[in-house]
């Protein structure tokens, strides 16, 4: 009798035995890679919840890491991640915390690392379905699922910014379906995110970044 891993179990769009454990995984860290300059040289997983508790046991660990490569829910690669991990140098480790229970059941947080040194947070949730939200960028509340084409703005908090952002986006003939602003403090470090239902054209980050209170600027096609 030949052994079957649940990492041979292709499903609709995802490999593993759980939309919310692998498949949602996989997407939150598919959406966190697209966040920072390639390419990674450390990453830390810290899982809450449920994914704390059965992360092994479901394939999470392998799904965050595939989608922190790039692997989409489906690449059969996430079985292997830990090895192609390991190949490629990235430096990779996950963290169960079971004390802090006011989060949702299944929440990462992951830190990254490039190799410029470049050091970025985020913090996603599973949602079941596949279906994902990132909840927080830098330690600042944020809310976006990556569903939808998506710019997103880190700028001082400043009067103007935010008309300088959709003048260029209208300029290019973006769509807005969504836009919010997530702000540290009263003139302090601000995210505005930007979700459209088109592909969004090339040259918006140059673009933004003419108002010098636009420090960054990342973009997520859906």
């Amino acid at each position: 009798m030949s052994f079957i891993s649940v990492f041979d179990v292709l499903g609709p769009n995802m490999i593993g035995p759980s939309s919310s454990h692998t498949a949602g995984a996989a997407v939150i860290a598919h959406l966190a890679h697209r966040l920072i300059a390639p390419p990674l040289k450390k990453v830390a997983f810290t899982l809450y919840g449920s994914f704390a508790k059965t992360y092994q046991g479901h394939g999470t660990d392998r799904a965050l890491l595939g989608g922190i490569m790039g692997f989409p829910t489906d690449d059969l690669r996430i079985r292997d991640s830990f090895s192609i991990a390991q190949k490629q140098g990235l430096e990779f480790s996950f963290t169960p915390n079971e004390t802090e229970t006011e989060v949702h059941p299944n929440t990462v947080d992951i830190r990254m690392e490039n190799a410029a040194g470049q050091v970025m947070t985020v913090r996603g949730e599973s949602l079941g379905g596949g279906k994902v939200r990132i909840v927080r960028i830098n330690g600042v509340t944020v809310d976006f699922t990556g569903e939808y084409s998506t710019v997103i703005a880190v700028h001082q908090d400043k009067p103007g910014v935010v008309a300088h952002i959709t003048k260029v986006l209208s300029d290019r003939g973006v769509n807005l379906a969504f836009m919010r602003l997530f702000r540290e403090s009263k003139g302090h470090t601000a995210y505005s995110i930007i979700e459209s239902d088109g592909r969004l054209p090339d040259g918006i980050p140059q673009a933004l970044q003419t108002n010098p209170y636009i420090h960054d600027v990342m973009i997520v096609q859906s």
